[in-house]
């Protein structure tokens, strides 16, 4: 196996955990990613073998809508706090993986701005995607509808170059690959110029691509991107538990037994971008959603605080994302005593995954299904080893999970 196959990932969003401003002018340099470092022996202990980091460069406001992908966002400190975090990432054997957002720009990039004045024959205007004849004036085209985020020009070899460049950049300086935002909006031939530019210095980088629907194994065709996020099946657990029809669960396991045949999807029930999973189905709900993303094939991640039963709704507004994105506490150990079982219940639960590594090519079988009883039955690729899991809505979220000589490995209630 590579090592992102065993790989189960903490997901943090590193300026809300450390408690950085977001919408507040703050431009002198504030170490505040110090305090992410002191929590990675929180994370080993979770049982996570990495981490997987929402962007951590200078940006306007939300990290998305950078000014330089090549330093460290003042919010968060500088060269020496993330040097500091490479090495104790290292030191206890955590793998680091970066946000890199190459789809877009903020309005506010200095190079943008210079080429919105300097007009088309700018040296760097390859790199936007501007509409010269725009009614006032040149205009860059929006990401999205988004007025404070530039496209790039995927379709120019400047822009090929500046993401090789910022790739390279960072895995030089010790990190071992990168997430993708909004992979989905790039044309995946951009991406398949790109990866093989990078991993020619670095083989052993990974990718992560950031795709909600679509053809997810013809996009990681031709992207040569490593893994996908798996969103069809994060809609499928949430959706299944809350409104207690597992028949929607057993249609996406079927669809995700497929995309395995071609990658390995990165599965998840949290992130920074969605309503927390305890809103969603509930404390006890949250944990049989853990139960079945690390009993199905796939990369894993738990969003940092999902295993505190942290709450949160994300909302469609100004600051709507600011109650899933909440700052930590300074150390674990001022964690509240309330969040204690949903923690215990994810460390069980991944230990048992990190002692069945086949898991993360495993594919499922249905053993039988009604709307609030499910068992399914999950199977190593070379048809040896198995897991047998019952989901029982019936009242309060039970799972079972038997293995292969019939031993109960875990259960809820306990």
């Amino acid at each position: 196996m590579n090592w992102p196959d065993c790989a189960i990932w903490w997901h943090v969003y590193p300026l809300g955990f450390c408690g950085a401003p977001i919408r507040q002018a703050d431009a002198s340099p504030t170490p505040r990613l110090g305090r992410l470092t002191g929590w990675l022996d929180y994370a080993i202990q979770l049982g996570a073998s990495g981490l997987l980091l929402g962007p951590i460069f200078a940006s306007r406001s939300h990290g998305y809508d950078s000014l330089d992908q090549f330093r460290i966002d003042p919010r968060l400190g500088g060269d020496a706090e993330f040097d500091a975090l490479v090495a104790g990432c290292r030191a206890r054997g955590l793998r680091l993986v970066l946000d890199g957002v190459f789809s877009h720009v903020g309005v506010d990039h200095p190079a943008l701005q210079q080429v919105l004045r300097e007009g088309p024959g700018s040296e760097r205007a390859g790199l936007f995607d501007i509409d010269w004849h725009a009614p006032g004036g040149p205009a860059p085209r929006t990401f999205e509808g988004h007025p404070g985020l530039a496209r790039l020009d995927h379709a120019d070899p400047q822009t090929v170059a500046y993401a090789v460049q910022v790739m390279e950049h960072w895995l030089d300086r010790g990190i071992d690959g990168w997430r993708l935002d909004a992979a989905y909006a790039v044309a995946p031939t951009f991406w398949g110029e790109v990866l093989p530019r990078v991993r020619a210095r670095h083989p052993e980088a990974w990718f992560l691509g950031e795709v909600i629907h679509g053809d997810y194994p013809g996009f990681a065709a031709t992207s040569t991107i490593d893994s996908l996020t798996q969103y069809e099946l994060w809609k499928a657990i949430r959706s299944s538990l809350a409104d207690r029809n597992l028949f929607e669960l057993d249609w996406a396991l079927r669809r995700h037994n497929g995309f395995l045949e071609h990658f390995v999807p990165n599965t998840f029930v949290g992130n920074h971008d969605v309503t927390r999973i305890a809103t969603a189905v509930g404390a006890q709900g949250a944990v049989a959603a853990l139960a079945i993303l690390m009993t199905v094939g796939g990369i894993p991640s738990i969003y940092a605080g999902d295993e505190q039963a942290f709450t949160g709704v994300k909302e469609d507004r100004l600051g709507g994302d600011d109650a899933i994105r909440p700052a930590f506490p300074e150390t674990p150990d001022q964690l509240a005593p309330w969040g204690q079982p949903v923690l215990r219940a994810h460390q069980d639960l991944i230990g048992l995954r990190r002692r069945h590594p086949w898991l993360t090519a495993a594919a499922t079988e249905r053993v039988s299904l009604t709307n609030t009883r499910y068992a399914y039955r999950t199977r190593a690729r070379d048809g040896g080893a198995f897991l047998d899991i019952v989901v029982d809505l019936g009242g309060a979220p039970a799972v079972t999970i038997t293995d292969d000589a019939g031993r109960r490995l875990w259960q809820q209630p306990a």
